[in-house]
């Protein structure tokens, strides 16, 4: 299974490292961004699975990046847990508001740090912690590693297989080479964009046999996303 990708988005840096520490022990993918103008600048480029949010951070404003995350149709249903020192009423109710789907208030206990980010997940993204995925009449079972169409297997090699998990996780929504490079080989790794055609190539060879509809969408620039239907 993929690990769920969290960004952290805290400037105290003890705090910060602890929970990745925490998260990491969990086996979540964690990026910790401690400014909020680099954290809306990294969320226009990758949405991670769940936001970790605080609301004082030097450049922009939690609440703010939370405003702007609900405006734009790629991060509307981001699941955003708001930590503060803020505990008052009236901050809670702003901080929900604005758009936050769960409110911390500082200090908290890991323990239910954590069980926050499950709940919240199980709830917002059941599909991120679910060993099958379904679109449409394809099948992916991320621990058995098999993936079946109309219940014939399809043999697909492993980077093969990543990308389409990762495209079946989100269907229906266009990424970009970029984005498919960063979240499928990962960002430290440099590939050339064109690699992902090739293996787009051979992913939609194997899932479009025997005349089927092809389930691989290609949008002329902008880039590919797994059909829905």
């Amino acid at each position: 299974m993929i690990a769920p990708k969290i960004m952290i988005v805290e400037d105290e840096e003890p705090l910060g490292v602890l929970l990745q520490y925490n998260l990491e022990s969990e086996g979540y993918q964690v990026e910790i961004v401690t400014r909020g103008d680099e954290a809306d600048l990294r969320l226009q480029e990758h949405v991670p699975d769940l936001l970790v949010l605080d609301w004082m951070v030097p450049g922009v404003s939690g609440i703010e990046i939370c405003r702007r995350l609900r405006v734009r149709p790629e991060t509307e249903r981001l699941p955003v847990i708001m930590l503060t020192a803020r505990g008052e009423e009236s901050d809670r109710v702003r901080g929900l508001a604005t758009g936050a789907d769960d409110y911390l208030v500082k200090p908290f206990s890991t323990p239910e740090f954590l069980a926050r980010v499950r709940a919240l997940l199980r709830r917002a993204k059941p599909e991120v912690l679910s060993s099958v995925l379904k679109v449409g009449d394809l099948v992916l079972d991320r621990e058995s590693h098999r993936v079946f169409r109309k219940k014939s297997e399809v043999k697909l090699g492993p980077t093969e297989f990543r990308l389409l998990e990762f495209m079946m996780r989100h269907p229906g929504r266009v990424f970009s080479r970029g984005q498919l490079l960063d979240n499928v080989w990962g960002e430290t790794i440099y590939i050339d964009e064109r690699t992902v055609d090739v293996h787009v190539g051979r992913l939609r060879k194997a899932v479009n046999t025997n005349r089927m509809p092809d389930v691989i969408r290609t949008v002329r620039g902008a880039g590919y996303s797994i059909s829905e239907e």
